[in-house]
């Protein structure tokens, strides 16, 4: 842990297999194509694979073998989901992702620039704090302001939030607002500064969403419930007002950051878990940023107001949903284009074999074939968005600086081309949106269908 260069980051995936996590973040230098050493065994199932991949003989991680896993343990309990076995890619010489790390790293080598750093992540982050500020003073405790200057700060104050979201805690707990950890630790605390807890977004995120994208057994982002509202996946259960959900579920778009502040928190902390992510158990310091950071977000938010402002109570209500109206639905539209559209893919893997579903993709192929970007060519999108409108780049390379998913978008988009791999790029965000609603409507009626994984590559 003192040695490692990302820190704290590397406790996210405890207990479980971290393979998909490790390659994503790691350059091919770290972990070279290797033969098992003799020294290793290996077990005869289907998880074989994944058991053996790391190696030990080439690469930086020789000197810090401590043993090998006689077994597998939490991975496999009782009542585990299972795994998701994807074909290689990462490691097997002239694989898809093994030849598009080269290059990215190529890349990095020839303009000399820092991957985790950006010195326009630093003027975002004051600007953003800035808005912050200004348009709580205006909306809040601002005498003498009228109601319609009162919304549109709110309303601006909304979008401050939901910047934060995902203009800093985004990279910053991806490992990727700046080259030193403690720094990525502080920035990413700005989510709990703002009411969700950074613990539980790094839990579903990071270690559920990026590993398993789209699985619908194992992604906890596209997780639904036996009655839910939603139906974004074949596999999940159908009810009658899926039908409409294409119309209802644009405005219930707008509850997202209320749920995530005062429900979704509190409820994986009771489960212990967050769909089919079990959560590790939080270090003091996290727990002290998880309540810590409830606790200063109730009292800026709620408290001072009711006690400085001039506002009346009905008139605070007002403000205060506007603002996280407005949150909700830029978050949730950002985030639901990038993954949840007519165009991407929802990998169906065969049934599980001793706990592992495999998947007949390799992983860096279906981070391409699973999301999608828009607006690629947009430096107010990508600014705007946190660089979510470069979702494909950013779920290949998480611990990259959104900064630099522009001039990584050719050499993706040109090896993605080579291998055959599908590339979906929306040219407007009213493209994106139009993609997305029209999967809504197409998963309220049971004959949809998703593409076969046999037409992907």
């Amino acid at each position: 842990m003192p040695k490692h260069p990302g820190g704290g980051l590397i406790y996210e995936a405890a207990g479980k297999d971290c393979t998909a996590l490790f390659d994503s973040y790691h350059p091919l230098a770290v972990r070279c194509a290797s033969a098992p050493s003799p020294r290793q065994t290996r077990p005869a199932s289907p998880a074989a694979h994944l058991t053996n991949l790391l190696p030990i003989d080439s690469g930086l991680l020789p000197k810090y073998r401590v043993g090998a896993v006689a077994a597998d343990t939490s991975d496999t309990a009782a009542g585990a989901p299972p795994r998701a076995a994807y074909k290689d890619d990462t490691t097997a010489p002239g694989a898809f992702y093994a030849t598009l790390k080269a290059r990215v790293a190529a890349h990095f080598k020839r303009t000399g620039a820092d991957p985790r750093f950006h010195g326009a992540m630093y003027v975002k982050t004051a600007a953003i704090a800035l808005l912050y500020c200004a348009c709580f003073y205006t909306a809040f405790l601002a005498p003498g302001s009228s109601l319609a200057l009162c919304c549109a700060a709110a309303a601006l104050l909304g979008v401050a939030k939901a910047e934060v979201g995902v203009s800093i805690q985004h990279d910053a707990n991806h490992g990727a607002y700046s080259p030193w950890p403690a720094l990525n630790a502080v920035a990413g605390a700005s989510l709990d500064l703002v009411g969700a807890s950074s613990f539980m977004w790094r839990q579903q995120h990071v270690v559920g969403h990026h590993a398993v994208t789209n699985l619908e057994a194992l992604d906890p982002d596209i997780r639904v419930s036996e009655a839910d509202v939603r139906r974004v996946a074949s596999g999940q259960p159908h009810h009658w007002w899926h039908a409409y959900q294409h119309l209802y579920l644009g405005a219930l778009y707008g509850l997202l950051a209320i749920k995530s502040i005062f429900v979704d928190d509190f409820s994986a902390l009771a489960d212990g878990a967050i769909g089919p992510v079990k959560l590790r158990r939080m270090t003091r310091a996290e727990q002290g940023v998880f309540w810590g950071g409830k606790l200063v977000y109730a009292l800026y938010t709620y408290a001072l107001p009711l006690a400085a402002s001039p506002h009346t109570v009905s008139k605070l209500l007002l403000l205060w949903t506007v603002a996280d109206l407005v949150t909700g639905w830029m978050l949730a539209f950002m985030f639901q284009v990038a993954h949840v559209t007519e165009d991407v893919v929802f990998p169906t893997p065969a049934g599980a074999r001793d706990g592992v579903l495999p998947v007949d993709l390799g992983w860096g192929a279906a981070q391409v074939a699973t999301s999608a970007n828009f607006c690629a060519r947009s430096w107010l999108w990508t600014h705007l968005s946190g660089g979510l409108n470069h979702q494909i780049e950013h779920h290949l390379f998480p611990g990259i600086n959104h900064c630099h998913y522009p001039a990584l978008a050719p050499i993706v988009q040109a090896a993605a081309r080579e291998f055959g791999v599908p590339y979906v790029s929306y040219p407007t965000f009213t493209a994106a949106l139009r993609a997305h609603f029209g999967h809504l409507k197409n998963m309220g009626h049971t004959a949809f269908t998703v593409a076969s994984l046999a037409n992907v590559g």
